[in-house]
């Protein structure tokens, strides 16, 4: 079995090479060479679009395709034959993830980008301390009894709760379906409008689906308080940047925090870099799959044996 690994990433592979299988690196931005286009596996991180179109059309005795990325909507997307497989990373971003979104949202609350501003203008930030330390503004500065909404419950929100709660977060899920998921209670969408209004923190952790795009619009902004913060560590096409920029510029939304854009890199002339009250992060949240390799093995062996796939979602 010929099995294409992507040169983005060092995969220690060599159980399978021991066992006969061919590993073959290839590179993400050009095409598919001719001599590895029998290839029956592919292997996928930060792969160009142009690559991923060229493997789905000249890959013809491809059975699998697994990527490392968290939400598998790129290769989705690429146009792989429907007897093909297709397997995500969920499960490998889930700390990293969860880290970065626990920054940024503690970033937001704690309004480290006007503090930053400050220590760049060498300012110490007199305003600031007052409004802080001012009694009516306790809750806008802190996680302590902050209500958090984690929209897309899955498993990076199964790690990124837990951070919240230790610090003294009331964490609800947002999902499909209501219920409990690692120990917190879920509602589902018919329920979600109610929960906004109490809401302190919206954190996305959505996919790109078609059902998620723009799901961050102008009625949802409108339900939460206008103290509420957003940050997204999911997908960037789940949210309507034009709406999102004018409650941060008629101060509808406190603050926002965005890790991913619907453009990436996100253009230089762009209207959310000059947008007040926002922090932007390039897509760093989740650049380290832990564990691929062992996904990769896992798969192809279970490939080999006619065994269900991890994180199948197509195919």
């Amino acid at each position: 079995m010929k099995i294409l690994v992507p040169d983005t990433i060092k995969l220690d592979l060599s159980q399978l090479s021991a066992a006969g299988e061919n590993v073959v690196v290839y590179a993400v931005d050009e095409p598919i060479p001719a001599e590895h286009r029998d290839a029956e596996v592919l292997v996928a991180w930060r792969n160009t679009r142009e690559n991923l179109a060229d493997a789905a059309k000249e890959l013809r005795a491809l059975k699998l395709v697994q990527t490392l990325a968290a939400g598998p909507d790129s290769v989705l997307a690429a146009g792989f034959a429907e007897n093909v497989a297709i397997t995500s990373g969920r499960s490998l971003h889930d700390g990293p993830v969860a880290e970065h979104a626990l920054a940024l949202i503690l970033a937001a609350v704690r309004r480290m980008d006007q503090l930053m501003e400050s220590q760049q203008a060498a300012t110490w930030n007199e305003p600031y301390n007052a409004t802080q330390s001012a009694p009516d503004t306790e809750q806008l500065y802190t996680l302590d009894d902050a209500n958090v909404t984690i929209w897309g419950f899955g498993s990076i929100a199964g790690r990124l709760a837990p951070l919240l709660a230790a610090l003294g977060a009331n964490v609800t899920g947002v999902a499909s379906s209501k219920g409990e998921r690692y120990g917190f209670p879920v509602v589902a969408d018919e329920e979600f409008q109610e929960v906004l209004r109490g809401t302190d923190i919206l954190v996305s952790i959505l996919p790109a689906t078609p059902e998620t795009a723009n799901a961050l619009n102008r009625d949802i902004l409108q339900a939460l308080p206008d103290t509420a913060i957003f940050v997204n560590v999911g997908r960037g096409a789940t949210v309507d940047e034009d709406a999102l920029l004018a409650a941060l510029e008629d101060g509808s939304l406190r603050v926002a925090a965005l890790d991913v854009t619907k453009k990436e890199p996100l253009p230089a002339d762009s209207a959310l870099w000059g947008a007040p009250n926002l922090i932007i992060t390039p897509h760093v949240a989740g650049n380290r799959p832990k564990g691929a390799a062992k996904l990769v093995l896992a798969n192809v062996t279970a490939l080999k044996d006619g065994k269900p796939l991890t994180n199948q979602v197509a195919g």
